[in-house]
């Protein structure tokens, strides 16, 4: 569980450390800050397309050397980005991130299980730990690196890093072989199941919510306290924490854990676009990060629950419905961004997140 958890940190990281260096990345590169933000998005479109389509294209093959591969891939991504001459390279770079990041996540919370049976909301936990980590440390180093030796060291770290959680992966996790029933004919199955559908499609909508505004949070946070952006995103990272220890904690209730997740995001939003003063900013930081952090964990046990016989595959559609979030979030929110503004682009995440959470208390889960 902790190899796990760590590469899960790692490639998290290395997914948003944009977030944390997007002005001088910009500057940098020569383009304008809401098109800088592309780089999250393009992470999240390959890891969109890969989420689902891997299991297809390996269903047999042990899910330990995949796991190994993925975060090598993860490597040589991170080293593009960090050599890059322009915006079209660092892009390519963040494709192929996008593929390992979505494989990895799509197969670490079975590959967990299989290991260790029977402590599923563990697993989750620990898993969706490592994004806390990630949001924790990462972000904020990235913005410290950013205004001391330089963005792209970041990305250095990203691939030093990968390399070694490869070979704690590799060390600590026995042999996973692949599910039996692995590859098109499950995830046919899966996406028959209307509750599931209809769950993924809700994941859409709370998660686009978080990043319409997330690639621009220090833009958020300078227009209360230019001078705290590190610490600000420390503080998200904190809020976090506890939101990813609640939602495993309320893992039994999952209808309101998960619509509790839904309307926390949505008022740490309203509240980072309401506040005047450096206090009320550092409170909207950490319900931000609790409401947020509670996601990953409360959705991935969500799907397991509505699709217990076919996880591998009820596991890529959740990640599927976070990319393409994050994904679409990322492309919208920059474009509200330079036509209106940071203001506008926190409403509208806002907005998401509540519709997400009516949404998810209306479905009943078994067992719930």
């Amino acid at each position: 569980m902790v190899a796990l958890a760590a590469g899960i940190a790692i490639l998290v990281t290395s997914e948003f450390l944009p977030a944390g260096v997007l002005p001088t990345m910009a500057r940098d590169l020569g383009v304008s800050e809401g098109t800088a933000g592309l780089a999250v998005a393009a992470t999240a479109i390959a890891g969109a397309l890969t989420a689902p389509s891997i299991a297809m294209l390996l269903p047999r093959t042990d899910r330990r050397t995949v796991l190994v591969g993925l975060l090598v891939a993860a490597a040589v991504a991170n080293l593009a980005v960090a050599l890059a001459p322009g915006f079209l390279v660092l892009l390519a770079g963040r494709l192929l991130l996008g593929a390992a990041l979505a494989g990895f996540w799509s197969f670490a919370f079975a590959a967990g299980t299989y290991a260790s049976p029977g402590h599923d909301h563990v697993i989750s936990t620990s898993i969706a730990l490592g994004v806390t980590v990630a949001t924790i440390v990462g972000v904020p180093l990235g913005s410290l690196l950013a205004d001391g030796p330089g963005w792209r060291w970041g990305f250095v770290g990203g691939a030093v890093l990968s390399l070694l959680a490869g070979v704690a992966v590799a060390r600590a996790l026995p042999s996973v072989p692949a599910h039996p029933g692995a590859g098109l004919a499950m995830m046919r199955r899966a996406v028959r199941n209307p509750r599931l559908v209809a769950g993924v499609a809700l994941v859409v909508v709370v998660v686009l919510g978080n990043f319409v505004a997330y690639p621009f949070i220090r833009i958020a946070i300078a227009t209360t306290s230019p001078g705290d952006g590190m610490w600000m995103l420390v503080l998200w990272g904190v809020g976090g924490l506890f939101g990813n220890l609640a939602a495993g904690r309320f893992a039994a209730h999952l209808r309101v854990t998960v619509t509790a997740a839904a309307l926390l995001l949505a008022a740490g939003l309203m509240l980072t676009l309401l506040a005047e003063s450096t206090a009320v900013m550092a409170l909207a930081m950490l319900v931000w990060g609790f409401g947020m952090n509670m996601v990953p964990v409360a959705t991935q046990l969500w799907v397991t629950r509505a699709e217990p016989e076919r996880t591998e595959s009820a596991l890529a559609l959740q990640v599927t419905a976070f990319q393409i979030a994050i994904t679409a979030g990322a492309a919208l929110g920059g474009a509200f961004l330079d036509s209106y503004g940071v203001g506008r682009v926190l409403l509208v995440g806002a907005v998401s997140a509540a519709v997400g959470a009516a949404g998810f208390a209306a479905i009943r889960v078994p067992r719930d």
